[in-house]
């Protein structure tokens, strides 16, 4: 397949990093472990728990730092990348949209207190969503490869009367990295995902309502953080996961839910159609190619 890609093997070394929710959990320890491996690294969040804290001080921000980010604003994803030109000189390669919350008590099905719209939705799914389109922008200013590693959930292959909302937006970043997986091939941006079961962190933790007690938290066995960011970069760096590449992660298991481009031909397809035509796509992606950065 002609194309810019696929983007094959992609050390993080030397590479520019982005993560949103990089202030904790899974975020921070995946943002950690690329900097142990010599990535330049840009953190987004709101706020950084005092773990976070301590590492940024101790390091420089030329090779790490903290920009304030709210996730559900759009222009905020967009100066993260203005910040990476700024400080380091390039738009990021790797981007990390891992910020999310568990149906907190001002957004959620049962309570149903918002009267325009879910922020939760805003928060798990618009925010990856567009992080994506960003970076896919991004990339081709910079006119090169990149990888975009999403954080759904097992909620994202299955239901949950509790919380409807929250399968509902980890089903759509499913949903995205499948959809793009030939971004992979054509344009160079290899979009992957992982599902994570229950990890310790403070989407369950950091709280002030029923939910660790309804969900019998207590009860769980969880993962540490460091596993599902060591999978992380594992999916990052190997060219094993191609494009579109979903892998379950619990304590029991790791497996593919979902093949990459270059292995789920003749698959069932429950609606066989013709093939789109791509041509505006494709002209969309090569007007942004070499197109300086706008801040």
């Amino acid at each position: 397949m002609a194309g810019h890609g696929p983007v094959g093997d992609f050390p993080v070394k030397n590479k520019i990093v982005l993560v949103t929710g990089g202030g904790s959990g899974i975020g921070f320890t995946f943002a950690r472990i690329c900097h142990e491996k010599s990535a330049r690294v840009i953190i987004g969040d709101l706020k950084l728990t005092q773990e976070a804290q301590d590492y940024l001080a101790s390091k420089d921000k030329s090779e790490i730092f903290h920009e304030i980010c709210d996730v559900t604003s759009w222009k905020s994803l967009h100066n993260l990348i203005t910040a990476s030109v700024k400080t380091f000189g390039d738009v990021p390669d790797v981007y990390a949209p891992v910020a999310g919350v568990f149906d907190p008590s001002w957004s959620n099905f049962w309570d149903d207190t918002e009267e325009e719209s879910y922020k939760t939705v805003a928060i798990n799914l618009q925010h990856p969503v567009k992080l994506t389109r960003l970076a896919m922008k991004a990339l081709a200013s910079a006119d090169k490869k990149g990888v975009v590693c999403h954080v759904a959930s097992t909620a994202g292959i299955r239901g949950n009367f509790f919380a409807p909302l929250y399968v509902v937006t980890k089903h759509g970043v499913v949903g995205i990295t499948k959809s793009l997986a030939q971004a992979d091939p054509e344009f160079g941006v290899r979009i992957v995902a992982v599902l994570p079961g229950t990890v310790k962190s403070p989407l369950w933790e950091d709280r002030d309502d029923h939910v660790m007690a309804a969900t019998k938290y207590s009860e769980r066995k969880l993962m540490p953080p460091s596993t599902i960011a060591e999978l992380m970069l594992k999916m990052v760096e190997s060219k094993e996961y191609t494009g579109g590449t979903c892998v379950l992660k619990t304590l029991t298991e790791e497996r593919v839910v979902e093949e990459g481009w270059d292995k789920a031909a003749g698959e069932y397809d429950p609606s066989p159609r013709p093939e789109a035509d791509l041509s505006h796509i494709k002209e969309v992606i090569a007007a942004e190619r070499g197109k300086k950065w706008e801040a």
